[in-house]
């Protein structure tokens, strides 16, 4: 699988660590930055080019990642076609992909070890899409509102 990660400075640190451990699992890692520590850097256009690049790169997941995952999880919202959520457990992970067909997990990397943030990271990443008819109607009615209003 192709993933498409991001992060700003609060998330550097542990997207360097996920796209080492995504490339040791053997998925193709897409890196939209940042790309160096800056400690003044902003994440808008780091995470709505990762959420770009998973919206348009069929079958693809992304990640992205700042010191609480809020901003991050915002930013790749306002991508058209993309429903990112907060993941802060690896219960909510997999929820956020079975229920809700979330294409982009944001995590908060001042919220989590490396380890925890990785086991919740591959909940998400590993976790399909469950197709249950309610689950599919309530993602029509958000796409259905995405759409209309223009």
């Amino acid at each position: 699988m192709r993933i498409h990660i991001a992060a700003d400075h609060a998330g550097w640190e542990l997207k360097e660590h996920l796209k080492a451990h995504f490339t040791a699992t053997g998925h193709d890692v897409v890196d939209h930055g940042a790309h160096e520590y800056d400690a003044q850097d902003d994440y808008p256009s780091f995470c709505i080019a990762a959420a770009e690049g998973t919206r348009d790169d069929e079958g693809s997941l992304g990640i992205v990642i700042g010191g609480s995952g809020n901003g991050e999880q915002l930013a790749a919202n306002r991508v058209t076609g993309i429903r990112a959520a907060l993941i802060w457990s690896e219960e909510i992970a997999r929820l956020a992909r079975q229920h809700n067909d979330a294409q982009v997990g944001s995590l908060g990397g001042r919220m989590h070890s490396l380890e925890e943030a990785t086991a919740i990271a591959d909940a998400f990443i590993n976790e399909p899409f469950s197709g249950d008819a309610r689950h599919q109607r309530r993602v029509d009615e958000m796409t259905a509102y995405e759409k209309s209003r223009g």
